[in-house]
């Protein structure tokens, strides 16, 4: 039985954030840390508060919002300025951390710091004081940690300690580390520095070798009480180590690792479609947990073992994790009830305005489909729960195409519940003549970077879920849509990028 419970440490808002493309709104970050407080994380990293104006009102209202229900962290470099406004941030917090961190590695003091060791640790010490007369709660971490000499790792990290740090992170920043090597640099620590019993180890691994996860669990097994983590796996180059693979394989291999954590195992999979839905950020079919896959049995052995025992070819229930199933629940005829009560049994809690418009979408689809299932339902939640406000609605689509035509596109859309406004345009094919007309109507001029069409369930009905990311002005921007009709599913997606740059001016304007 599981002994120890470990720290799970979520920095989607903060590492995962940081990944190209994945940029979050202020309403968004909120959003997603609204998730994750539900689903039951200890640490929320919510931002880098001296990086912008942006990151510094993100963290300060996660503070305000959420600060009593986990603990708000914010990061900060061993800088006097960046400790400064980050305590600024989360001093609203209930529960609050200060994380600063220093890189430690021979390579960053040369090349990027131009700093000696005893610069190193002389810097790290004043600024975990520095922290620590601020807040109680501060965790340090020896950036490159997996690179850097082990004696002088154990020198900094004593040192830090001996300052007030009470969380120790060991960074495998560059996703060099193997698990063996990871698991033994914690084994090191335990056994060489003097006071590492007044701190929490922890562990923040990348995937640059596909190694995150496993190295995460190495540290878990040599000490490790605390897992620095992403959902979906988000985060600079290949990500971080994975929340819900970490999680799970916790849960799941209890007998092994005698550890647990307090992450409400079913919410994985709507906080998962939550993130891949605001960031654009797809998760792979085959993706552990939550990939579409995951509880999919196709060879014949082993739907046939499935069938008599499903244990023999699942080691967790999808259910454990919030996975829809595939079977026909609801139809045209089912109320509104029956709906609500299969929207709480896959994990959602949204509220009543929201829940109009996805029922009345539940409705117009159940019309053109004969068999409604889960991930449909899952599907139309997420695209309202990602909401941005529509200054463009779309009121009527036509397209033609054909061998020997042009394609054409003809659309209506309505501004802001006022005016109609309808043009027409050809292009290379139906979807294309669909985005030239909505840039003309809405008169934005964007590069169309990223576009993706995928099945949601299953059959020749099923909905189709297009994800674009277009580029406007240098930012990116990401917009998904569903439909029976994947023009339409198309065209619903490329108007939600639209929107969003829309919603983006007038904020920038209001600013200025």
């Amino acid at each position: 039985m599981p002994t120890d419970t470990i720290t799970i440490f979520d920095t989607t808002l903060r590492d995962g954030e940081q990944s190209p493309g994945c940029s979050m709104k202020t309403a968004e970050k909120l959003e997603v840390a609204n998730a994750l407080v539900d689903l039951g994380v200890d640490v929320i990293e919510a931002g880098f508060p001296i990086a912008s104006p942006g990151d510094f009102e993100a963290v300060q209202m996660v503070s305000r919002q959420f600060g009593d229900r986990a603990t708000i962290c914010g990061l900060a470099r061993c800088r006097r300025e960046d400790v400064d406004r980050a305590w600024s941030a989360l001093k609203d917090a209930e529960r609050r951390r200060l994380h600063v961190f220093l890189a430690t590695s021979s390579i960053h003091m040369e090349h990027k710091l131009k700093m000696d060791e005893q610069q190193i640790i002389n810097t790290a010490v004043e600024m975990v004081k520095r922290a620590v007369d601020y807040c109680e709660d501060v965790e340090f971490s020896p950036e490159d940690a997996a690179r850097t000499e082990l004696d002088f790792l154990c020198e900094v990290v004593e040192k830090a300690i001996e300052a007030g740090a009470t969380t120790i992170n060991i960074p495998d920043t560059v996703g060099y580390a193997t698990p063996s090597q990871f698991g033994s640099v914690f084994r090191h620590l335990k056994e060489n520095v003097s006071n590492i019993d007044q701190a929490v180890l922890s562990a923040h691994c990348h995937n640059d070798l596909g190694l995150a996860v496993a190295n995460s669990l190495a540290a878990v097994g040599e000490g490790a009480r605390q897992v620095e983590c992403t959902i979906n796996g988000l985060g600079e180059r290949a990500g971080n180590a994975a929340l819900e693979e970490i999680v799970m394989a916790l849960a799941t291999r209890g007998d092994y690792f005698q550890c647990d954590t307090r992450v409400n195992t079913d919410k994985l999979f709507p906080t998962s479609r939550l993130v891949s839905s605001i960031t654009g950020m797809k998760v792979q079919r085959n993706k552990a947990i939550v990939g579409q896959n995951a509880f999919a049995h196709e060879a014949g052995i082993h739907q046939d073992g499935w069938l008599k025992e499903p244990s023999t070819y699942e080691i967790m229930r999808p259910e454990d994790v919030g996975v829809p199933g595939t079977d026909l629940v609801l139809g045209k005829h089912s109320g509104r009830h029956a709906f609500g009560d299969r929207v709480k049994l896959l994990g959602y809690s949204i509220d009543d305005d929201v829940f109009q418009a996805v029922f009345k979408d539940f409705t117009a689809l159940a019309d053109k489909k004969k068999d409604v299932y889960d991930s449909d339902i899952a599907a139309l939640i997420d695209n309202r729960i990602a909401d941005t406000p529509d200054h463009w609605q779309l009121v009527s689509l036509h397209t033609s195409a054909g061998t020997g035509t042009i394609p054409t596109a003809t659309i209506e859309l309505q501004h802001d519940e006022q005016t109609i406004r309808r043009d027409a345009a050809t292009g290379d094919g139906p979807v294309d003549a669909v985005f030239r007309t909505l840039e003309r109507i809405t008169e934005i001029d964007a590069r169309l970077e990223d576009y993706e069409v995928r099945s949601v369930s299953r059959g020749k009905d099923a909905q189709g879920e297009v994800l674009v990311e277009i580029v406007v002005m240098g930012r990116h921007y990401h917009g998904k849509g569903v439909s029976t009709d994947i023009i339409e599913a198309s065209a619903l997606s490329y108007l939600k990028a639209l929107n969003k740059v829309v919603a983006d001016t007038q904020v920038n304007e209001i600013d200025a």
